[in-house]
């Protein structure tokens, strides 16, 4: 029996019950049967990134996320913007990929639960970070999909039923995705 693709979820938030988290939640609630997820926890144990420490042996919360990273076959992102960008924390982890291979060609998308109008510096940095580490952005699947905390119940699940289908899809199509371009964007 074959084993099915693993994607990881990447939350850029720290805050509890933020409604990044809550977005994979869902997306991990609704991933369609031919994908499992793992959502990352570890944001918070990163250390301040320093080249001077990006070698053997690195720190144990770095070799962890590699290894995540590594062991997924796609990952998708969903980050707050602070201050017209990422949030300094999800950058670390970010810069923390930049001197390993595990990202490279990967697929990867992001979720934009931001406001209407808001939103956009974080999608621009995640664009030119991701770029420089050799991700494989798969845009048809990269959304925007505002999230209100009416939106969000007390078990912190998404109830609206068209982003729950909308975040299948974007499963869908991050672990349907195959090496080479976009085809949606060719």
């Amino acid at each position: 029996m074959a084993t099915l693709p693993l994607i990881l979820l990447l939350s850029g938030s720290l805050r509890t019950g933020s409604s990044n988290e809550s977005v994979l939640r869902t997306a991990q609630a609704v991933a369609p049967s031919q994908v499992r997820t793992v959502l990352y926890d570890g944001l918070a144990r990163l250390p301040h990134f320093n080249p001077d420490d990006d070698t053997d042996p690195l720190p144990a919360p770095v070799v962890e996320l590699r290894a995540a990273i590594g062991d997924a076959a796609a990952v998708l992102i969903c980050t707050p913007e602070y201050a017209g960008t990422l949030p300094g924390s999800f950058k670390n982890l970010l810069d923390w990929t930049v001197g390993g291979t595990e990202i490279c060609d990967k697929p990867v998308a992001w979720v934009n639960a931001a406001a209407s109008g808001r939103g956009q510096g974080a999608e621009d940095t995640l664009r030119a970070v991701l770029g420089y580490t050799g991700a494989d952005i798969v845009e048809s699947a990269c959304v925007k999909i505002p999230v209100g905390p009416q939106m969000v119940g007390v078990d912190g699940f998404i109830t609206d039923p068209g982003v729950r289908e909308q975040l299948s899809t974007v499963l869908g199509l991050l672990a349907a995705f195959k090496d080479g371009p976009d085809l949606d964007q060719v």
